[in-house]
């Protein structure tokens, strides 16, 4: 992540990989390329405002890039203001998701039916935010939390555009029999 300007940030998308805040010494050949080509697709087809200018290296950058190892991994953005949540919605019940379930019957506060399987389609989407703890791991919260910490009418809208946004993510899929 480079500042551009006093408007603009250069995301730039390495083949290094990590997890659980760990970089691992071996990177993947062209991760970053095809994570990129993959942003930039559903930028385009998911009809929503986003932040993506160009993915075209600036040409401030171009010097410093003489072997244009940047093509196609990089893209310039508006800044934005950072919101400390993740967005997220489940269609299926994986992940932290399923061991919240297992434990007590529910993802972030909202109740499901009871006898789900592990990987089971839910009934509707749910949306489930989450918020980066001080250490280690994500944490999942509930709406009303992520609520209260920025705002009810800020939280509405941005629970409505993640599902509205995953709605058509699933109907593009769907139409392509995944």
């Amino acid at each position: 992540l480079y500042e551009v300007d006093d408007k603009h940030l250069l995301f730039v998308a390495t083949d290094r990989i990590s997890a659980f805040d760990w970089v691992m010494p071996n990177g993947i050949p062209d991760k970053g390329r095809i994570l990129t080509q993959l942003s930039l697709f559903w930028f385009e087809v998911l009809g929503v405002d986003h932040h993506l200018i160009t993915d075209e290296v600036p040409e401030v950058v171009r010097p410093h890039d003489p072997d244009g190892l940047l093509h196609g991994r990089c893209m310039v953005v508006k800044k934005a203001k950072v919101i400390p949540f993740e967005c997220v919605v489940r269609g299926y019940l994986e992940g932290s998701g399923w061991k919240d379930y297992q434990a007590n019957g529910t993802i972030c506060g909202i109740a499901l039916p009871r006898g789900l399987r592990q990987c089971d389609r839910l009934p509707e989407p749910i949306f489930t935010p989450a918020t980066k703890a001080e250490e280690g791991h994500d944490e999942n919260v509930s709406f009303a939390f992520m609520a209260d910490a920025i705002g009810s009418e800020l939280a509405e809208e941005l629970r409505a555009k993640t599902l509205q946004v995953y709605q058509r993510g699933t109907d593009l899929a769907r139409q392509r029999g995944i």
